[in-house]
């Protein structure tokens, strides 16, 4: 008897443990660093709802990055237990909880909980709910008005503090007169919304002394919020022009040959192959890459100490240097798919040692490009226009030829200007005799 009532003490001692490990199995979700540069992202959807179970190699969520959407999948087999982080959230920093996993058969009482205490943890911005007390001492009679209320206040925004407000709440209160730190935030983490600030009713005794602001007349608008993708873009593009010695070569080049070669080229591949077919562009990238194996001083870049000069053409497309047209066409075609999409990976949009912009599809005669650092030059292609020319061999006088015009943007730091007209008569020879590619 004495020895049955140990072997069931000591199962419900062994089930207790296993129950509190199954508890104790709920773990944290963070948000991943999708690329090295990564710093925060955004929630775009899940793929998987609260309580859903999942397969290794599943989709959970797509995560919108500062290049992309990515897909992440799943590690392991598990359950969504709780979602912390719904979609559309945005602005969230790398390794921030967003959801609480849980494995199969354990106890999901204690997610919510879990979610919680992740979501509560401290924060600066509460600390400014507290701040329009002092404004009380205004209404003594004694002290002047005009050396009271500038201590009020300063003592309404603790020295240090930031107030956490939407673009729109800000412009609001800005034309409306109304201090921010009067206003009790209800976005996430207290952040002022514009519902906030046109909810905002002054005190009394403010309304009474103040007199009304003249409201500014409203105009019709759309705000579309800004993606992870495009804030880079802002930034980087802003920190090159600022930062960058930018330079600028043009150069006109008459592409006729590589007009004939293209269609004797996709007459051949559409017998072959009707989706196969070469453009312009294919041409163009083919003429960079030769042109950085003859001048390897335009194929660099500047970081600080040192100037890195690279071996291969990384063309921000594809490897491009060692490869035919075909293959050019065919990869190019393809990233340039996944990149409407916003389905690039980051070993897809990082990196590369010089960038080629063409907006000659789109009739545009002659740009300049914004050089995307570290590297040391871009190259703006323009449209391909017939153009008349003087040619005394001809009975007329002139000819007719296509004429395209290009224009490299280098940095002083890396590429003189010697240089640079160097690397531009190389990628002239080379689509002018588009031959030589074979050679």
């Amino acid at each position: 008897m004495a020895f049955s009532l140990a072997r069931i003490a000591a199962r419900l001692f062994l089930t207790g443990l296993h129950t509190s490990a199954r508890r104790h199995a709920l773990s944290k979700f963070a948000m991943p660093a999708m690329s090295p540069t990564m710093t925060e992202g955004g929630i775009a959807s899940w793929k998987k709802r609260e309580g859903e179970t999942f397969s290794a190699g599943d989709v959970l969520l797509e995560i919108e990055t500062d290049k992309a959407t990515i897909d992440v999948e799943a590690q392991d087999d598990g359950i969504i237990a709780k979602i912390i982080t719904a979609d559309g959230t945005k602005n969230v920093a790398v390794g921030t909880p967003i959801a609480i996993l849980a494995e199969e058969g354990d106890d999901l009482s204690g997610a919510a909980q879990m979610a919680s205490e992740s979501t509560s943890a401290p924060s600066p911005v509460p600390k400014q709910e507290k701040a329009p007390e002092p404004a009380a001492p205004v209404e003594a009679p004694k002290p002047a008005p005009s050396e009271s209320k500038p201590q009020a206040a300063k003592s309404e925004i603790p020295k240090g503090e930031r107030i956490f407000a939407s673009p729109i709440a800000k412009k609001i209160a800005l034309e409306k007169g109304i201090p921010l730190a009067k206003i009790k935030g209800t976005g996430p983490e207290g952040r002022i919304l514009r519902e906030d600030v046109e909810k905002y009713q002054p005190p009394a005794a403010a309304t009474a002394v103040s007199s009304p602001v003249p409201s500014a007349p409203q105009t019709e608008y759309t705000d579309i919020p800004v993606s992870n993708m495009r804030k880079v873009i802002g930034s980087r593009l802003t920190q090159s022009k600022q930062e960058l010695p930018h330079y600028y070569l043009t150069i006109e080049i008459n592409m006729d040959k590589v007009m004939k070669l293209r269609q004797v080229f996709n007459k051949t591949l559409g017998e072959q192959d009707k989706v196969a077919k070469l453009s312009v562009n294919d041409f163009i990238l083919k003429a960079v890459a030769c042109a950085l194996k003859d001048v390897p001083e335009a194929n660099s870049a500047w970081l600080g100490d040192v100037i890195r000069q690279y071996k291969n053409a990384d063309i921000s497309v594809a490897d491009v240097g060692s490869k035919g047209l075909a293959t050019i066409s065919a990869e190019a075609k393809a990233l340039a798919k996944k990149a409407r999409d916003g389905k690039l990976t980051p070993q897809e949009y990082q990196g590369g040692s010089f960038t080629v912009s063409n907006l000659g599809m789109f009739e545009i005669d002659h740009f300049t490009a914004i050089i995307n650092p570290p590297q040391s030059c871009i190259l703006a292609i323009g449209t391909t226009k017939p153009t008349l020319v003087p040619a005394p061999e001809e009975e007329r006088g002139f000819k007719t030829v296509n004429i395209m015009k290009v224009t490299l943007s280098s940095d002083h730091r890396t590429v003189d200007g010697a240089v640079g007209a160097r690397w531009m008569g190389a990628f002239k020879g080379y689509l002018e005799n588009p031959l030589t590619f074979m050679l």
